[in-house]
């Protein structure tokens, strides 16, 4: 072997805590990623208390989890982290804790405490200190009421406690203790209740026998599903598993697609309202993609097809755990995920299925709504022999056949025109094959 020079080059901290900042957390996104680590320390409940006070102002989030040892939280603090991740653990890179937290402020507290263990630890990663002294410094911090008050809270238990200050990128640099700082501060608050809700709206249903509480400033938040699961009308396809291997990497994939009941369908109103979701109909329909049961991406169908006014009610959840993590490239933040071609090629086919019924049935209800017949009444086929009721089932099926078909081979525009054409020129046939108007 030919002898070769090398040199140990070490990063600038300085330089490189700043750029880190940027990797593309908000504000939700990054308590999302702290809560992940109270997950995976299997915490029953998770405090958030976003707190105004001008220039002081703060974030705590505060669980009743494992815990850690002191040298355990100075490897949590590592840029990093050597720590090994078990199957379904929500964290990936060793990065979270730091770049979430510093995302958003300059100075970053835990306070934690491991049950057996008597000694509380508390350690400090601050910018300003990285700065000034260009190294990668821990600290323990002097004693403070809010380190104080995090102490406290420990004390009769195991748990972890992260202290968010220096709030540079959530306050604004001038008036930090102005009236729009405390209303901005006060929507992060109800926007990150909003998302926490959302991405964690399984655990907080109560998936996998866990049982979870989350808090955002002493309000408890409230899972949003986006199917619908309380809802009668609704219609649940047949569940699709695919195994997929890329390289050295396997494992299996499940689909699981929905269509939403329409407006008058709904139980009421209100719950059409909320099922709406915070991008609304159009763009709320599409893929949620969960990891580990936690959601990471949703809304649109990741360029398998285009949004579109007929299929708003399809929604579908697209499932993997983290031994696929590689094949998805999760980002650090876990906002964003990649479907490779391989499996983007099986969801084509059951994707425009879904879709063709659900156009089907906005089509079906909103001809209803037009004669002000309902799509539900009983004793509608009253009189029709059993052949005449067969036949419109099948012409039916094959509509929707005909339809998923176009999705699929791109030309669904042209379809609708042939459609369109046909019901004018030949309405029995059209009629028929389940193309009415």
């Amino acid at each position: 072997m030919s002898a070769f020079k090398s040199a140990a080059i070490t990063p600038s901290a300085a330089r490189l805590t700043e750029s880190l900042r940027d990797i593309g957390y908000d504000f939700p996104a990054a308590v999302a990623d702290v809560v992940d680590n109270s997950i995976m320390a299997d915490a029953s409940r998770v405090d958030i208390v976003i707190e105004f006070d001008g220039e002081d102002s703060s974030v705590v989030i505060a669980d009743d989890g494992r815990g850690m040892t002191a040298n355990g939280l100075i490897e949590a603090l590592r840029y990093g982290s050597r720590r090994h991740y078990s199957p379904r653990d929500l964290g990936r890179y060793g990065l979270g804790l730091k770049t979430a937290s510093l995302s958003q402020c300059r100075s970053l507290t835990v306070v934690t405490c491991r049950s057996g263990v008597d000694r509380m630890a508390v350690r400090t990663l601050d910018l300003d200190l990285i700065a000034e002294w260009d190294e990668w410094l821990v600290v323990e911090p002097a004693h403070d009421p809010g380190v104080a008050q995090a102490r406290e809270r420990l004390t009769d238990g195991s748990g972890t406690v992260v202290i968010w200050r220096k709030l540079d990128r959530v306050l604004p640099e001038r008036r930090p203790d102005g009236g729009w700082a405390r209303r901005r501060l006060q929507a992060m608050a109800v926007k990150t209740a909003e998302h926490l809700g959302i991405v964690f709206h399984r655990y907080l249903e109560g998936a996998g026998g866990r049982d979870l509480v989350v808090t955002v400033n002493g309000e408890k938040v409230q899972p949003w599903n986006p199917f619908a699961p309380g809802e009668p009308a609704r219609t649940e396809l047949a569940l699709q598993r695919f195994e997929v291997v890329v390289g050295d990497v396997a494992g299996t994939v499940a689909l699981q697609r929905y269509i939403l009941p329409a407006r008058d369908q709904f139980s009421s109103a209100g719950q059409f309202e909320k099922l709406s979701g915070p991008l609304n109909w159009n763009r709320q329909q599409g893929l949620y993609i969960y990891r580990a049961d936690r959601l990471v991406q949703w809304g649109g169908w990741n360029g398998i097809r285009g949004i579109d006014e007929h299929t708003k009610l399809a929604r579908a959840a697209l499932d993997f755990d983290t031994e696929l993590d590689s094949v998805f490239n999760i980002n650090v933040a876990k906002i964003r995920v990649t479907i490779p071609p391989q499996i983007r090629q099986m969801l084509e086919r059951p994707i425009n299925e879904l879709c063709a019924q659900a156009d089907d049935a906005y089509r079906k209800t909103s001809r209803h709504a037009a004669t002000g017949q309902s799509p539900n009444v009983p004793g509608r086929q009253a009189g029709r022999t059993a052949s005449e009721i067969t036949l419109t089932t099948i012409g039916d099926d094959a509509g929707l056949a005909l339809r998923a078909a176009a999705m699929q081979a791109g030309e669904y525009e042209a379809f609708r025109r042939i459609a369109a054409a046909l019901s004018q020129q030949a309405p029995e046939i059209a009629a028929a094959l389940g193309l009415r108007s």
